[in-house]
């Protein structure tokens, strides 16, 4: 476990993950309390990263759970093995014929064969799915729930025993409780509202874009050998387009990107052209990269009308500088 704060930053580091002061004071308190993490924020600013490097820097292993729309206790709990269980029924039809032999009723057969039913349900025959992989895992592990806010609202009411017990319960099996807790960390995009029951069980995490100063340390920490005059222009770029109206802000990932695409293509330092041609790494829609090349335009007018004023303001001090030199002359 984490033994401090510092350490908590110390060794997300080592997993090539900075984190501010709010993520590892978070990290920590979660650690100790026992209690899971609400990380919210927009797409692509570092929240399942975080589960990633935690679980890397506590060498654990990384349980996933991928949320979506229609998610249900089946595909993230557990489900039972049918194709398993009937298979094990047709090889064991003979000695379910000995068992039933004896029945005089065929209430009396079902009773016989009702008697043996929890063969057919028990671990042998059931599927584990992230969460109780979590639970019943005999090392402790790191559990990402990613992408919360996509799943319904019902399921979140199903994860509810699971956050706050940290057990489950299964009908068949009855109540399974956590060997190891695990750290939990669940990631929500802010698609939607999520409800104060759920909120309330968590510790929360706002994980927003980062400022200028941390975006440059990311930079240089994720794309080995770029130059430092290429990643401060890549990172003042991004940081000017998302003051713009766009439809998909770039996030941090988007920025590793496209400082990775440009380094591939040996560029030392923005320019036009290269902005031009790699802008479809950074923005993914049209219309934003079409706003984009638009301002790019302004902006490239204004620097040459400037640059032609301050010729014109230079050269007109020249000649009046010349004439004063020439009247001298012909006073003398």
């Amino acid at each position: 476990m984490f033994r401090t704060i510092d350490d908590v930053r110390t060794q997300l580091t080592t997993q090539q993950y900075i984190a501010s002061d709010t993520i590892a004071t978070t990290l920590f308190l979660a650690s100790k309390l026992e209690k899971p993490i609400l990380a919210e924020g927009p797409a692509g600013t570092g929240k399942t990263e975080l589960a990633k490097a935690c679980a890397g820097a506590l060498d654990r292993e990384l349980i996933r759970l991928q949320c979506y729309e229609g998610i249900d206790e089946a595909r993230a709990l557990y489900e039972w093995e049918y194709a398993k269980q009937l298979l094990y029924t047709q090889l064991l039809r003979e000695r379910v014929g000995d068992i039933v032999s004896g029945a005089q009723t065929l209430a009396g057969a079902a009773d016989a064969i009702a008697k043996e039913e929890n063969v057919f349900f028990s671990d042998r025959f059931l599927l584990a799915r992230p969460l109780l992989k979590a639970i019943t895992s005999p090392k402790p592990v790191v559990l990402l729930i990613d992408e919360i806010d996509r799943a319904d609202a019902e399921f979140e009411a199903f994860l509810l025993e699971l956050l706050s017990d940290f057990q489950v319960s299964i009908p068949e099996l009855g109540t399974i409780k956590a060997v190891h807790r695990p750290i939990v960390i669940l990631t929500s995009n802010d698609t939607r509202e999520l409800s104060e029951a759920l909120k309330r069980r968590c510790l929360f995490l706002y994980v927003g874009y980062p400022d200028a100063e941390a975006e440059l340390a990311v930079v240089n920490l994720k794309v080995p050998g770029v130059p430092p005059k290429l990643a401060t222009q890549v990172v003042e770029m991004v940081q000017r387009l998302r003051q713009l109206d766009l439809r998909k802000i770039p996030s941090m990932s988007e920025t590793i990107d496209w400082a990775k695409a440009l380094v591939e293509l040996n560029v030392r330092h923005l320019d036009r052209s290269n902005i031009d041609t790699t802008l479809n790494v950074l923005l993914k829609y049209e219309s934003d990269i079409q706003k984009a090349r638009r301002i790019m335009e302004r902006e490239g007018d204004q620097e040459s009308r400037g640059a032609r004023d301050e010729d014109r303001s230079r050269g007109g001090g020249d000649d009046r500088r010349d004439r004063r030199d020439r009247d001298r002359d012909r006073r003398r």
